[in-house]
């Protein structure tokens, strides 16, 4: 008589056991951003239906999400893991800047002009995380502090060598068609509407950080040192490295940025991308928290695609153009009280229900 061994039974994650599908949904870090979309989407649908449902409208809005992206999405990681760059916005102006320089006035070929350019970026980001983890002090002060280092520099160099803020003559050097083709070129083409290479390598970079943070253990330190630094340190976390890779992954990512702004005009002007650091971590909100360990890179694209859809539908509706700053006031508030509500609710949702008696005496 022969037995059969009996199979056990795959024990179920008591957080999430019985929990509806619908809830496992609303505790994702991107649910909020994707609602936010799909409103957006709706709103602008409705007001400018002839144009935005058509391809060309398609192309120009994912357009200007990509350009959004190229650098949000690499922030996105980075608060993830507890902090954030003021610096990223400059860090497209100074990587042109450095291009065309390289370029125009050493006579170098653009793409060794690029790769020095790429060089020094990363340099920069190094430097900002090695002082913010070997200083203590916040990311803010300290990417703050570059921020103005890099205006100024960029301003008092490029002045110096070419009497104005602009390095012209880019787009007649060599090897710029071929940049051209990779960082700018038309993607393909539907019904006369050109979508952008930019629209791939946002796409690329959002694919990148989606596996990272979600199959691969370099996103499990991102989420470890966000949440808890010292913690994640006494795990066997190597929690500088960790950060001094994000924000040189933020500088790479912040020179791609550059690469694409550059070869779309054929010239650099220094104070390219000043400012837009708020609008990237507005965009990243969406998928994102402040205050670390918690976010999604897809949650931080859709934030970038609800800033692109603003930015293009408000003048595609004929509505005033200041509405756009009104919508952003909007988007981030309403970006970081639902994010806040729903990693609260996440956590009561998943949290084991104990069976111990409650005491209820005073």
């Amino acid at each position: 008589m022969t037995t059969t061994a009996a199979i056990p039974a795959v024990k179920v994650d008591e957080r999430i056991a019985g929990m509806p599908l619908w809830k496992r949904l609303m505790i994702r870090p991107e649910f909020g951003a994707l609602a936010g979309a799909i409103v957006v989407w709706i709103l602008f649908a409705t007001q400018a239906r002839e144009v935005w449902l058509s391809w060309g409208g398609t192309a120009t809005y994912l357009d200007a999400s990509a350009l959004y992206g190229l650098s949000a999405v690499a922030i996105g990681m980075l608060m993830i893991g507890g902090e954030f760059d003021l610096s990223s916005g400059v860090m497209i102006g100074t990587s042109g800047m450095f291009a065309a320089l390289f370029s125009v006035h050493s006579g170098f070929n653009l793409w060794l002009a690029m790769f020095l350019a790429l060089l020094i970026s990363l340099a920069i980001g190094f430097l900002n995380g090695y002082m913010v983890v070997k200083s203590g002090l916040p990311s803010f002060i300290i990417t703050l502090g570059t921020f103005f280092v890099l205006r100024g520099f960029n301003l008092w160099l490029t002045q110096r060598i070419t009497s104005q803020t602009n390095v012209t003559g880019v787009d007649q050097v060599g090897g710029y068609d071929a940049a051209h083709k990779v960082f700018s070129g038309v993607l393909f083409t539907i019904d006369g509407a050109q979508f952008k290479v930019d629209i791939l390598w946002f796409i690329i970079i959002t694919a990148i950080a989606a596996w990272i943070l979600l199959r691969h253990r370099i996103g499990n330190w991102i989420f470890a040192v966000g949440g808890n630094k010292e913690g994640a340190r006494a795990t066997g976390v190597p929690a500088n490295a960790t950060k001094i890779g994000l924000f040189m992954a933020v500088a790479l990512c912040g020179w791609l940025h550059g690469m694409v702004v550059l070869m779309q005009t054929g010239r650099s002007n220094v104070i390219e991308g000043v400012g837009n650091e708020f609008y990237f971590i507005t965009a990243v909100l969406g998928g994102c928290l402040l205050t670390g360990g918690f976010g999604s890179a897809i949650g931080a694209a859709l934030g970038c695609l609800i800033l692109g859809m603003t930015s293009q539908g408000i003048p595609l509706a004929g509505w005033d153009n200041n509405l756009y700053f009104l919508f952003l006031g909007v988007i981030l508030l309403v970006a970081a009280f639902s994010n806040e509500a729903i990693r609260r609710w996440a956590r009561t949702a998943s949290r084991p229900k104990s069976t111990e008696p409650v005491d209820t005496r005073d």
